[in-house]
């Protein structure tokens, strides 16, 4: 993680300079990854848009193949390799805010190790809203606002990809709302300028589904008309 912490604390540190406010500095942050990442998240979108229309042949090798699982799933990426529909770039937001995350928890619990200014080891420390030190954990406010932000995040990417839904995909249900109750009991356990960081993120999010979820819905609808169009 020191790869990846240290040029994060020199961030924090220069933005700091700037800003002279520590809560603020995670906020920008967290903007600045999300707005790097809105393209991934897009290009997801365009193909889960796609998937849509993947559905009838993706079904048919599902229920030719049924008894055997091995050729079921070779047969499967063979047709996604020929549509060029990658299921893992659904993945990569996820590992980026991962990576990110974990290079911001190695900063703040080793601030001595990863940034050099002096000023910046007591910025950790400052206040901010109800929270006293977001060095600290909180206990209730800004884990629920963390669990309920991640839990709607979750509900809106369900809707807005189709591959989630279905009872194929339970174990992404499942997901749905234990992941929540994760974010929960680890924001009441680490310090609040990391349950800070998800909660804005995942706040971010809730409006990149909306508009992402029209995105796709536009899409779908011109790809139907056009169909019905090819087929008259």
């Amino acid at each position: 993680m020191g790869i990846i912490a240290k040029p994060l604390g020199w961030l924090m540190t220069w933005l700091y300079g700037i800003i002279g406010n520590y809560a603020l500095v995670i906020i920008l942050i967290t903007f600045a990854v999300k707005i790097i990442l809105y393209p991934v998240y897009k290009n997801q979108i365009l193909s889960s848009a796609n998937m849509t229309e993947m559905q009838p042949k993706i079904q048919e090798i599902q229920r030719k193949y049924a008894k055997d699982k091995e050729l079921m799933n070779q047969k499967l990426a063979e047709f996604y390799q020929e549509e060029n529909y990658n299921p893992a770039k659904g993945c990569m937001p996820m590992i980026v805010q991962m990576i990110v995350i974990m290079a911001l928890f190695a900063v703040l619990r080793n601030p001595m190790t990863y940034i050099s200014n002096e000023e910046m080891y007591f910025a950790i420390h400052e206040s901010f809203l109800w929270i006293k030190d977001l060095s600290q954990p909180d206990l209730w406010i800004l884990p629920l606002l963390a669990g309920v932000a991640t839990f709607l995040s979750q509900w809106l990417n369900k809707l807005t990809n189709p591959t989630m839904q279905g009872s194929s995909n339970m174990m992404m249900t499942v997901m749905m709302y234990f992941f929540p109750i994760m974010i929960l009991w680890l924001a009441r356990s680490y310090p609040s300028g990391l349950a800070l960081y998800w909660f804005v993120g995942q706040f971010i999010q809730i409006f990149f589904n909306l508009r992402l979820n029209q995105i796709r819905k536009k899409i779908v609808k011109e790809k139907t008309k056009k169909a019905k169009k090819a087929i008259k």
